[in-house]
């Protein structure tokens, strides 16, 4: 069996990741002592900063008893313009696996193609499936199940929405996306996804948010759009996840942001410091179901 990667949830099969789900819950609730990664070395790249993909990333794999290198862009010669296809091979002959965190996709798909090792997409402007499995984890534990689950997402089509997109896709609950025009998700990951599951776009807020299960959204402007956020403002006016807003949701509605969040403009502080928010659960979630994505890949 050759090498396996996580680009995206186009890697996954539905069992896959039902069994990853399974694994971290195991890790989670400590029985499961194995040492997967036991002598293996993880290259974790960073040409975005993280505090949340660096943490979990490294402590997992020390968890499991293996070694993480923490490179920046400005530590290699990536960032001295070596090519992606170089750096696959030479890293390949040094390390077990490799996790990057960088600005576009195909990147990631470059290095996965050269690289003779596993490799892990930690974000890209356009997909971000390890948060996707560490929310899809919290939804689990506080919700029981997946199955008949209805998702709203309020907010930017951004990376984490696509990455919504492909996760309902395979596993077949509802998603509905609340976004402003002109903010939409991608539109080829979207047509893709309602072939699949039952998805809807609108830019009504109420809309996407009415009875649903779990509540989600994210920054307005993501790094990188830092120059666009005042403009981003204008136009996500109205799109904040406040109370009055989750008084549409189901009663017993869970609400998730991946964090950071800015508090008073995509969710308000009482939402997000109040009962229904499982924030900090989910944080915690990316060691778990990442833990169990290296023991899968690498181990």
């Amino acid at each position: 069996m050759g090498k396996r990667d996580l680009l995206s949830f186009d890697d996954l099969s539905r069992q896959d990741c039902l069994d990853l789900l399974d694994l971290a819950a195991r890790m989670k609730a400590g029985s499961y002592r194995d040492l997967p990664l036991e002598g293996k070395t993880l290259a974790m790249i960073f040409a975005k900063s993280s505090t949340r993909t660096r943490v979990s990333f490294e402590v997992g794999t020390q968890q499991l008893g293996g070694h993480a290198l923490f490179l920046s862009s400005r530590d290699i010669q990536l960032g001295r313009g070596e090519p992606i296809k170089d750096m696959a091979r030479v890293l390949s002959r040094y390390v077990n696996g490799i996790m990057i965190r960088t600005f576009a996709q195909s990147d990631v798909e470059d290095l996965a193609q050269f690289a003779s090792v596993p490799v892990i997409n930690g974000l890209t402007d356009l997909l971000h499936p390890c948060q996707l499995l560490a929310d899809l984890l919290t939804i689990k534990e506080s919700l029981g199940t997946l199955d008949g689950r209805v998702v709203a997402w309020i907010g930017d089509g951004n990376n984490m929405a696509n990455s919504w997109i492909e996760a309902a896709g395979l596993l077949g609950f509802e998603l509905r996306l609340a976004c402003p025009e002109g903010y939409e998700p991608d539109h080829t990951i979207f047509e893709k996804g309602a072939r699949r599951t039952k998805l809807m776009i609108t830019e009504d807020p109420e809309e996407a948010i009415a009875g649903a299960d779990v509540v989600n959204t994210d920054v307005w402007a993501s790094m990188g759009q830092e120059e666009e956020a005042e403009h981003r403002k204008k136009a996500f006016a109205g799109y904040c996840v406040n109370a009055a807003l989750m008084a549409d949701a189901a009663p017993n509605a869970i609400v998730l942001h991946c964090l950071p969040a800015h508090r008073g403009e995509e969710i308000s502080d009482e939402v997000l410091e109040g009962p229904q928010s499982r924030v900090w659960d989910e944080a915690e979630n990316r060691l778990h179901a990442q833990k169990a994505l290296l023991a899968r890949l690498m181990g």
